[in-house]
């Protein structure tokens, strides 16, 4: 079963972290990738650009509307995401629980659907 690992944090806490910092934040990040790819794990993930990058999309009675930036002000924000392959939702929480952005900020996982499998 696949499982989207959705990773929140606040955008803030990159500010204040020094070079070094940073840099050890972020190996940590690619220790997690290396281990969740190399065990089969791992479908997909991505880090995103800020939310001060985003736009949001609403049709009204026919009109496009775009907002520039995020939709909801919020604590913390969506920063990226993987799709886990897991036997359940045990192993998905196992493998979210030794992801960085645990310690940091919220995690989200999400089963989704295989509509190939009737939904």
């Amino acid at each position: 079963m696949q499982y989207l690992l959705l990773i929140y944090q606040d955008e803030k806490l990159d500010a204040n972290m020094s070079k070094a910092e940073q840099d050890a934040w972020m190996g940590e990040w690619f220790a997690y990738d290396k281990l969740i790819r190399e065990a089969g794990i791992s479908a997909a993930g991505d880090a995103l650009h800020p939310t001060s990058t985003a736009t949001t999309v609403r049709s009204q009675a026919g009109k496009i509307i775009t907002t520039h930036g995020p939709f909801a002000e919020t604590k913390e924000q969506l920063g990226g995401y993987y799709v886990l392959n897991c036997k359940d939702l045990d192993e998905a929480i196992l493998w979210a629980s030794k992801c960085p952005g645990a310690r940091s900020g919220s995690l989200e996982l999400r089963p989704i659907v295989d509509f190939s499998q009737g939904g």
